[in-house]
């Protein structure tokens, strides 16, 4: 532990430690097929069915906007596969429900995160829906028209590129919080201010690799949303699982392990 201010010691990573840390979850991933890819299953049906809700509710903005935030909660959304990470890790075999109901998140520093995590994804969505009203002065509520607007129009695209030089900035903020600290409150018995403390300790001394590693998750998880959630089945178990391992490997020195404490 640093004396000087009580949090672990980060590794220095290269930049083929995402693509390292992908090769191993998909390792782990093979070693629990079924638990890791019925959890997967079921963010996706989650998140297909909020956007088919928001499209029937002729509210197509809403659910393009939402389906861009996902990225802000997602970290929370992944504890179960945090925890089979865990489990893999010690020779043991997760299970659904062992991944349903992780004891060890029944935190209130992780309920903190988590509440920190909804409240930026709530300013996402308002951020967005600024923008669009700065835009136009229509409301478009089927995705055809929507779509034709956003991409066929100047306006329409000055706001989409507006829209994504906003969210990424908010995107990436919310990454560097919560990039390490969402699995290290889950292994550890620490605050939440020190865990983000060390999640942006991470990603400012290894920051290209990092920035790497959050370009790869934009990009998997924008995939996935283009194939109507279908492919969160498979990415987003193999995404949990890596960023347990991102957070193994770059937290060196715990600040204490739950097993010893107890």
């Amino acid at each position: 532990m640093d004396s000087s201010g009580g949090l672990p010691a980060i590794s220095t990573i290269d930049a083929k430690a995402p693509f390292r840390w992908l090769g191993g979850a998909w390792g782990d991933l093979c070693k629990a097929p079924g638990p890791c890819l019925a959890y997967g299953l079921i963010v996706a049906l989650l998140s297909f069915w909020l956007c088919y809700a928001l499209v029937v509710a002729d509210a197509a903005f809403w659910a393009l906007a939402l389906t861009v935030g996902f990225v802000f909660v997602a970290p929370m959304l992944a504890m179960g596969l945090y925890e089979a990470g865990r489990l893999i890790e010690r020779g043991e075999k997760p299970t659904l429900r062992r991944m349903l109901y992780v004891r060890s998140a029944l935190r209130q520093d992780i309920a903190y995160l988590g509440l920190a995590l909804v409240l930026i994804y709530l300013f996402w969505g308002r951020i967005a829906q600024i923008v669009y009203g700065l835009s136009t002065y229509q409301l478009h509520r089927t995705i055809e028209d929507f779509v034709a607007f956003a991409f066929g129009t100047p306006d329409g695209q000055n706001m989409l590129i507006t829209g994504t030089l906003v969210g990424g900035v908010i995107a990436y903020f919310t990454y560097c919080l919560v990039v390490v600290s969402a699995p290290m409150l889950l292994d550890q018995r620490t605050n939440v201010f020190a865990a983000i403390a060390t999640s942006v300790t991470a990603v400012v001394e290894n920051f290209w690799p990092m920035t790497l590693w959050a370009a790869i998750i934009g990009i998997l998880t924008l995939i996935s949303a283009a194939t109507g959630f279908l492919g969160l089945v498979v990415v987003f178990p193999w995404l949990g699982l890596a960023s347990w391992r991102a957070y193994r490997e770059l937290v060196r020195e715990p600040v204490a392990n739950e097993e010893t404490l107890s």
